[in-house]
């Protein structure tokens, strides 16, 4: 639940993080006593959360109360980490002791000033928190454990995935061959033959149009395959945008009238053998598909388009064919299925009766369902002894009804098994549209931001960790991995890792994230979105809409094609949004960034990119020390880094593909030890900018990926500056792009001296 989330978060913060603020900053305000009092109660409460999370879903009192506790821990927690900034900006100011108390003293935030408010602070929360607690007191709650995690933490899974992949689907060769019937031997009289393939949800209708899109056979007898996913939003226009992509691999042009688009369509599959999958139909309107199959009819004889939908309605309307109904597996398919996920490489257990007779019965409740079967399946792939099996089968199982509609409940079943960091991590994905392809780095760089992911010791990066948890909800079946997508990055397509969710799983996403979370794509969702709502996706325009003023995300997808970004509305951001850690604001056309972005100060991901006209950043970015990921890639007029760049100690990633405007690295880039990205360094050609010299490269070791200098034709003392870029100590390089670009051809500019890790897979030298 919501509630659960944001209290494990927040009283895992207080009770750590408190400890550090009281030997840094807590003792020169006499605050000791309130932060002991305030772990005390956190602790307390913590011990009776359990009891209330399964109290609170037939308790409306219950539920209010969790309401309010969460609230104060939210505000507990900005509180902490505006202490741990101060702490941060004190530490990175320069001279002794003496000087900085005196700086501080005479600056905009007075030391002594800001101690007396953060202590009110600090004792209004331990006021709300000592109410709250005596209200527990009056619910009668029950001191209860939670299941340890660590042991899933550091648990070795011996497969990468728990789930078969689409080229071994389980029981479905019938269906298959049903399909391929329809779309290679049956005579039609239209040149496009409409083929609706219909289920509900989690039935893998999808992956059974996927298993024969990429069959050999249709691969062979189609000239075009394209697939389109439709979802709830049917617009022609955009349906047509999705078509033209799919065949191009280019978005189309987003000013072209519905005109020009139909005429680029029409060229594009006239007269052509096509194969379409229109995936995850709702629309019950015939007339809007009437519009969309007008345009579609221009194929040669033999083209075939499938529908696949939840509703017999929507089958009825785009064909006059029967449609092609997914049932559920029969008890065989369904039990190996079972069987190969839950018991995955434990073959002594998938043989021992005990165990086989235990999850037949509890195979039963899960209708043949596919996605049902591997999610329950692999919440068992977890639990080890028959106990745990038998208690999941009695206690829980069993009281959820067994009918098409309980699905979703099912699945919260399984959501409730997750560890709590899992359970952060899945309901954030709440914030992508449905079927929308996701970039796995971003999303971990989002869940990082937000204080999801753990660092239980050194060894690991963050990101690493991160990809772990996206690793695991692949493996309980809650993320899909679909092949890796091309996005652009300033002018060069790079290829991510992408992942989807199932429709069925966003709505669980949505259900469980509450109230907390939002898509706001309309004026009224705007209007109605709670103030105390901490995540948003939103269309910018309708951001003087809302009214809230604790987001900590705010996210624009490019697909919700929005407005350009106004000076009042940035105006609005910055002060109403000083929670945010996670703000997305790319290809809005920006020209300028305010300078007052840095009292945005809990900021840890800034995403600025694809705003071709931004030419300079503010000084003032470099306030924002909390700062973890800086996305600039496609600012293609950008003319320099800010300086102070050093200032921005926590960056991990800074990226800025596409920026051929820059001339030189800002002095001090060489201090950002922790950083991971580096698009680029480019040597100062003539040494007029005062910027950073390749020594500057000696101790970024935690670099990662790739890495390309230009401009080495330029550096003068080039043998000393070479050896001082020390890449032979990069070791988590991968690729690494050395260019020349002119220069002074001197003999002593020597290769030796940029000799890279071992490590490197793949090296570029170029003039």
């Amino acid at each position: 639940m919501a509630e659960a989330i944001a209290f494990d978060i927040a009283a895992e913060l207080i009770i750590k993080l408190s400890s550090r603020v009281l030997s840094q900053i807590g003792l020169w305000w006499n605050l000791k006593d309130d932060l002991d009092d305030l772990k005390s109660t956190v602790s307390s409460i913590k011990a009776v959360l359990l009891d209330a999370e399964e109290r609170s879903v037939t308790s409306h009192l219950v539920k209010d109360w969790l309401e309010q506790l969460k609230d104060v821990l939210y505000d507990a927690d900005d509180l902490l980490d505006d202490f741990s900034t101060e702490t941060l900006r004190k530490d990175l100011m320069g001279g002794n002791k003496l000087t900085k108390e005196v700086r501080l003293f005479f600056s905009s935030s007075n030391h002594f000033a800001y101690g007396l408010k953060m202590g009110q602070k600090i004792k209004a929360i331990k006021a709300r928190l000592a109410s709250i607690e005596s209200e527990a007191n009056t619910f009668g709650f029950m001191v209860r454990d939670r299941p340890v995690e660590t042991s899933f933490m550091i648990k070795k899974r011996q497969q990468t995935h728990s789930f078969v992949s689409k080229d071994k689907i389980i029981g479905r060769d019938d269906d298959k061959a049903a399909l391929l019937k329809l779309m290679l031997e049956f005579e039609s009289e239209e040149n496009v033959y409409i083929i609706p393939v219909v289920g509900f949800g989690g039935l893998g209708k999808t992956a059974l149009a996927q298993f024969v899109y990429n069959d050999k056979m249709v691969y062979d007898y189609f000239q075009l395959r394209l697939w389109v996913c439709v979802s709830d939003v049917f617009d022609v226009k955009l349906i047509l945008e999705n078509i033209i992509k799919s065949i191009t691999g280019q978005v189309p042009d987003q000013n072209l009238e519905m005109d020009q688009l139909q005429k680029q369509l029409r060229d594009k599959i006239g007269g052509k053998k096509y194969l379409l999958v229109l995936d995850d139909i709702w629309n019950e309107e015939r007339e809007e598909w009437v519009s969309l199959k007008e345009l579609l009819v221009g194929g040669a004889k033999g083209s075939r388009i499938i529908v696949i939908t939840r509703s017999f309605k929507v089958a009825k309307i785009t064909s006059k064919c029967q449609p092609h109904v997914l049932k559920g597996l029969s008890d065989d398919d369904a039990w190996s299925l079972f069987k190969e996920i839950a018991f995955e490489q434990r073959y002594a257990d998938s043989t021992n009766s005990a165990f086989v007779e235990i999850g037949k019965q509890i195979l039963e409740r899960c209708s043949g369902v596919p996605l049902v079967i591997r999610t329950i399946a692999s919440t068992l792939s977890y639990k080890e002894t028959e106990e745990e099996w038998r208690s999941f089968r009695d206690n829980e199982l069993v009281r959820i009804p067994q009918n098409e509609g309980k699905i979703l409940t099912t699945l919260k079943l399984s959501y409730d098994h997750l560890p709590s960091h899992l359970k952060h991590c899945f309901a954030y994905c709440r914030l992508y549209p449905k079927d929308l392809v996701i970039d796995v780095q971003t999303l971990v760089q989002f869940w990082i931001a937000q204080g999801f992911v753990k660092q239980l010791n050194q060894s690991q990066s963050l990101e690493e960790i991160g990809f772990g948890y996206f690793k695991d909800l692949v493996e309980r079946s809650f993320l899909q991995e679909v092949e890796g997508m091309y996005r652009m990055k300033g002018l060069y397509w790079v290829k991510e890792q992408a992942c989807k969710m199932h429709d069925l799983m966003h709505d669980l996403a949505e259900t469980v994230a509450g109230m907390e979370s939002s898509i706001v794509d309309s004026n009224k969702i705007a209007s109605n979105v709670g103030k105390k709502c901490r995540h948003i996706s939103i269309k910018p325009s309708l951001i003087p809409l809302f009214k809230g003023k604790k987001l900590r995300t705010l996210l624009h997808f490019p697909s919700m094609k929005a407005q350009n970004l106004s000076d009042e509305t940035w105006d609005l951001i910055i002060a109403n949004c000083r929670c945010l850690r996670a703000l997305e604001l790319n290809a809005l056309n920006l020209k300028t960034i305010p300078r007052s972005i840095y009292k945005l100060k809990h900021l840890r991901y800034l995403d600025l990119t694809n705003n071709h006209g931004l030419k300079i950043l503010p000084k003032s970015i470099c306030k924002i020390q909390n700062l973890l990921v800086l996305k600039l890639d496609g600012c293609f007029q950008l003319e320099e880094l800010p300086k102070k760049i050093e200032n921005l100690v926590n960056l991990t990633h800074l990226a800025y593909r596409g920026c051929f405007g820059l001339t030189h690295m800002p002095r001090g880039i060489g201090k950002l030890t922790s950083l991971e990205t580096l698009s680029r360094f480019v040597v100062d050609k003539d040494g007029s900018h005062d910027g950073a010299d390749l020594s500057e490269l000696s101790g970024l070791n935690n670099l990662r990926e790739k890495l390309k200098i230009i401009n080495l034709g330029f550096v003068k003392n080039a043998k000393e500056k070479f050896r001082a870029a020390n890449l032979k100590e990069k070791q988590h390089l991968v690729s690494l792009v050395l260019k020349w670009n002119g220069g002074n051809d001197d003999d002593d500019k020597s290769l030796e001296d940029l000799q890279p890790h071992p490590n490197l897979k793949e090296l570029c030298i170029r003039g």
